[in-house]
């Protein structure tokens, strides 16, 4: 990818996150990356391309991210890739804030409706994070640190947790940081084995 087309990707991931889609000209996209309108269209072809082009690269993103954050980590249980995990989500929400802004906005939702490529997007963001703390269980489960559980169910619980939480810290309304540990103990309420929960 040209330097100029993910100057423009990173740009409209910052104004579609924080402004919204409607609210994003091409005019502003086009001043802050220092380049025509006529640029942006030759790179996409509208506005909605561009948008869907920014969903795809932050699900692409969120793998890297999450490859580069656990992969230097020696985790040797379900357990603690599960709290390896909610700490990578809560990091991605300070390191690569418009990401998460972007995907809690009401536009994308809307749009999915009608637009199947975008619903694809959101699904394929949703899943790959889902997987990740339903790898986590399953492998807790093999090694016996998490209990017998629905998996993919109790990803969900866990993830619309950790979720809500960095809601709260994206929009200012609670100073969240004094709940990472409050969060880590709930979760392993939720999720550790009998002979894992006797050892804390």
């Amino acid at each position: 990818m040209s330097k100029k087309k993910q100057a423009i990707l990173n740009a409209a991931t910052i104004f579609f996150a924080e402004k919204g889609f409607n609210e994003t000209t091409t005019a502003e996209l086009a001043k802050i990356t220092n380049s025509a309108e006529g640029t942006l269209f030759y790179h996409f072809k509208n506005k909605t391309e561009l948008f869907l082009a920014v969903l795809e690269s932050v699900r692409e993103g969120i793998l890297h991210e999450f490859d580069q954050y656990v992969g230097t980590r020696g985790v040797e249980t379900g357990l603690e890739m599960m709290e390896e995990i909610i700490a990578f989500f809560l990091y991605l929400a300070g390191h690569k804030e418009e990401w998460i802004l972007l995907i809690q906005r009401h536009y994308p939702y809307k749009f999915a409706r009608v637009n199947e490529e975008c619903r694809s997007h959101l699904k394929a963001i949703y899943n790959r994070l889902l997987d990740l703390f339903e790898g986590a269980i399953r492998r807790g489960q093999a090694d016996g640190t998490i209990r017998e559980l629905p998996a993919r169910k109790t990803a969900l619980i866990i993830f619309s947790m950790v979720h809500g939480v960095t809601w709260l810290k994206l929009h200012d309304l609670y100073e969240t940081g004094s709940l990472y540990h409050e969060l880590l103990v709930s979760c392993r309420r939720v999720l550790a084995s009998d002979e894992e929960g006797s050892k804390k």
